[in-house]
């Protein structure tokens, strides 16, 4: 973590030379890409020469399912993961035993920089399983030397009732569930503040400042994000410093971050340029990955607590999650970020799409905060329109709903429900 940006850019040049001749020779997916864009492996000679050679997209991984992406023989491959799969075939990823002892150095290197130490007990509420979140984290927290509770998600009741009887002194888990643990400890007359809780590490969802600071005051502790994703590893791809708490710092010595365009991907942009965050692994064994298109909308930014190592701006969005509503782009992110700064309107709140004419329409339906009363509720609502209006530029409706009406996270939250396709006389609301 303490090495200097050449000696990172250096290691960076060795391995991914490394890599593309790894990938052309194993997979026979790369072979294909390379040689139909004209590029080969000796044409990579200094790191900008990255720029030359083809995305990988998720549509790769599903082409090839289950086990074509993999360059190891099934032999020497010691676990296998994959994406839920929601919207097509699951995306499949491979570990050999290198990758999984590199995967949980580097989930170490996060939680140790987000402030949980050797011997802390850590309350692991990501979701076990297929999902990388579960697995990944546990295997970082032990290596780091911590005591791990495997909780996974769901079951908010036994959640609450571990976290008050083994006192775990950090928590893992998405923003919104924790934000859902602590709604449900309030309901039955709990303090979640006067828990041993004194860390959270956050990640599988964008989140914004305001959350953060919810969730801090809701809590009483410190809240940072890591970042992974299933394809490019896991989490742990990058992680936040307690300290700074200015986005996550990418660990440049396993994978080389790039900016592009998202509309215009030929156009690489420069650090501290808004775009499209891409990966190219540099160190992965069971399932190389080259320049992959994560579609998280975010900025790369000097180094601050590791100076070598580029940090992420917060990630403001998804490209395949933005909505183009009558020509304006919206993402989730940005009504958080509007709401809650907004006087008893809570971080809960749904998105839903319909097409009852010609033009789409937008509906916000949030939850109320307990004490907001009925005349509150008016003026909240009003706010939030016109604040929608003249910060992100479009008209939208507001449904101000009662505290607990709303969907609970027990993992990753759905925020947008696209109801578009529905029949003439069917109700939005019998497809939630």
């Amino acid at each position: 973590m303490t090495a200097s940006r050449d000696q990172i850019e250096a290691a960076q040049l060795e391995r991914l030379q490394w890599t593309v001749n790894y990938a052309y020779a194993n997979v026979p997916l790369y072979k294909e890409k390379f040689d139909a864009h004209g590029v080969h492996p000796s044409d990579l000679k200094e790191l900008d020469d990255l720029a030359k050679f083809p995305y990988t997209e998720k549509e790769d991984l599903r082409k090839t399912y289950p086990f074509g992406m993999f360059a190891v023989p099934q032999s020497q491959v010691t676990r296998i993961h994959a994406s839920s799969g929601t919207t097509g075939l699951p995306t499949v990823v491979g570990y050999t035993a290198e990758d999984i002892g590199n995967w949980a150095d580097l989930v170490a290197r996060c939680l140790r920089l987000s402030g949980v130490k050797p011997g802390d007990k850590v309350h692991n509420a990501y979701g076990y399983g297929l999902f990388t979140g579960g697995l990944g984290a546990h295997y970082g927290a032990e290596r780091l030397g911590a005591t791990v509770i495997p909780m996974s998600g769901g079951q908010t009741e036994k959640q609450i009732q571990l976290i008050q009887d083994f006192e775990p002194d950090a928590i893992l888990a998405t923003p919104t569930y924790l934000l859902a643990i602590a709604d449900a400890m309030q309901k039955m007359g709990l303090d979640p503040r006067a828990t041993s809780l004194k860390t959270a590490v956050l990640g599988a969802e964008p989140w914004t400042q305001e959350m953060r600071r919810e969730l801090e005051q809701a809590w009483d502790l410190n809240a940072c994000d890591i970042y992974g994703l299933s394809e490019v590893m896991g989490p742990g791809v990058a992680g936040e410093s307690c300290e700074t708490k200015d986005g996550s710092h990418i660990w440049e010595d396993h994978f080389r971050p790039e900016i592009i365009d998202p509309f215009d991907a030929s156009q690489t942009m420069r650090d501290g340029e808004p775009g499209e965050l891409v990966f190219t692994s540099l160190t992965k064994q069971a399932l190389p990955i080259i320049r992959y298109r994560t579609h998280d909308l975010t900025r790369l930014l000097p180094g601050t607590a590791t100076p070598g190592h580029r940090r992420m701006g917060r990630i403001t969005g998804r490209s395949d999650d933005m909505i183009i509503l009558r020509g304006v782009n919206l993402f989730p992110s940005q009504i958080e970020e509007i709401a809650l700064g907004i006087r008893g309107l809570s971080p809960h709140f749904q998105l839903e799409l319909t097409r009852p004419k010609i033009m789409d329409e937008l509906t916000v339906r949030i939850e109320a905060r307990e004490d907001c009363e009925a005349d509150r509720r008016v003026s909240a609502a009003a706010e939030l329109k016109h604040a929608i209006k003249v910060r992100v530029g479009s008209s939208c409706t507001i449904e101000v709903v009662d505290p607990g009406t709303l969907a609970r996270s027990s993992g990753k939250l759905k925020r947008i429900h696209d109801l578009r396709g529905l029949k003439a006389g069917e109700d939005p609301r019998d497809k939630r």
